[in-house]
């Protein structure tokens, strides 16, 4: 693809104004990082993706390739600020006719270049540092790893084979040669390590026991934590032996979750009209969806997963389901509220009313307010400080 005539000088010019902008809008921090924007071709790692249709109805994604949108447009929209997603449910696409997709969920995709530029500055590296990268995707980042380090000084593990492939073929194609692996990104690579930096760009229930054990003293870990209802947001964890802490950022990039921590396919056991006890809610569902609240219920709720329909023939409900203790909590409209009827060995409402209501208390804070403590004795998302209120995170 890059040896097609006509693609070289443009993509180039294209590549300087993508780092320009993201100078400007303070992504890009370094001159290091800058000139690995601007040297590495990104058009190399997405020669073909899928894009959301902004058609009404069902949920499509069209397909974008020089032949379908033309070679400026498609050049156009691959140094855009954008991800493109380049995979869906964990099957490899057919490019010789690539058709529109629907009612198929993303399990790859290039993630936009700010929020990748940002995550490398905040890794904060140095030359001689040894990097650890969980989720190579299509080889983006650990080309621009590459670039600013040597290829010698990064590692990088992709769960999936087929897009494992095609980065390391992308790789080599723009002269990068990393130690890639395929497996599982929870183990790390005890091979290399101990790693100065280890960041990962997929999300996690926790911080896996081997990281800790791999990063250095003194070193980073850089991830995102997420539940199966939404993500927590992205952390960053100095390692001192063997525990880890750090503070949560202030924005709030959502990764698709490791594929190895995924939520069940089934949601649990919808309760019975009659099942559990009922009483007025003090909040609605939508805490569930708000950005502030729906961060504490994640936390309340680590297991569970919420959905709506109609309740006893009646107006629609929100249920909200543990698969993996078998609680559960629905809400229906009551008058001007909502009553909410819990039942299992959680009281899961009551758990998300608490942590929301301490969020209040505390100012509503943003995400940069809490932080992460990790140890073998177990994991903590934390309010304020470590002697704060907290709430463990699954194991």
């Amino acid at each position: 693809m890059t040896d097609e005539p006509g693609i070289e000088a443009p993509a180039a010019e294209l590549r300087r104004q993508l780092a320009g902008t993201l100078e400007k809008d303070g992504r890009l921090r370094s001159p290091e990082w800058h000139a690995a924007v601007e040297a590495v071709p990104r058009h190399a790692f997405v020669p073909r993706f899928y894009r959301q249709s902004d058609a009404p109805g069902v949920t499509t994604w069209e397909p974008v390739t020089p032949e379908t949108v033309g070679q400026e447009e498609w050049l156009r929209l691959v140094y855009s600020d954008e991800t493109w997603v380049t995979q869906f449910d964990g099957r490899d696409i057919d490019w010789t006719d690539p058709r529109p997709i629907s009612n198929a969920v993303p399990t790859s995709s290039s993630t936009l270049p700010s929020l990748v530029v940002r995550m490398l500055e905040d890794l904060d590296v140095h030359e001689g540092m040894n990097v650890l990268e969980i989720g190579t995707g299509t080889g983006y980042s650990t080309a621009l790893m590459c670039h600013r380090l040597g290829s010698e000084a990064v590692t990088s593990i992709e769960t999936d084979e087929g897009v494992a492939r095609r980065a390391c073929e992308a790789l080599a194609q723009s002269g990068h040669t990393p130690h890639l692996l395929v497996g599982d990104g929870r183990v790390g690579h005890l091979d290399r390590a101990p790693y100065d930096r280890l960041i990962a760009t997929c999300g996690f229930r926790n911080i896996p026991p081997a990281w800790l054990e791999q990063v250095t003293p003194g070193g980073v870990i850089l991830t995102t934590l997420r539940g199966w209802m939404r993500s927590l947001g992205l952390v960053k964890l100095i390692v001192t032996g063997d525990s880890a802490s750090g503070w949560f950022s202030e924005d709030d990039p959502s990764f698709m979750i490791a594929r190895q921590q995924d939520a069940p396919e089934s949601l649990g056991m919808v309760p019975g009209a009659d099942d559990g006890t009922k009483r007025k809610a003090a909040y609605g569902p939508d805490v569930l969806t708000s950005s502030g609240p729906a961060f504490m219920a994640q936390l309340a709720a680590p297991d569970a997963r919420f959905f709506s329909m109609p309740v006893d023939g009646g107006p629609h409900g929100t249920f909200v389901l543990d698969s993996v203790t078998d609680s559960f909590a629905v809400l229906a409209p009551m008058g001007s509220g909502w009553q909410v009827r819990q039942g299992g060995p959680r009281r899961l409402w009551d758990a998300v009313e608490s942590a929301v209501a301490t969020w209040e208390e505390y100012g509503s804070p943003s995400t940069a307010a809490f932080g992460v403590t990790v140890s073998r004795d177990g994991q903590a998302v934390w309010l304020g400080n470590p002697n704060g209120p907290q709430w463990t995170l699954p194991s």
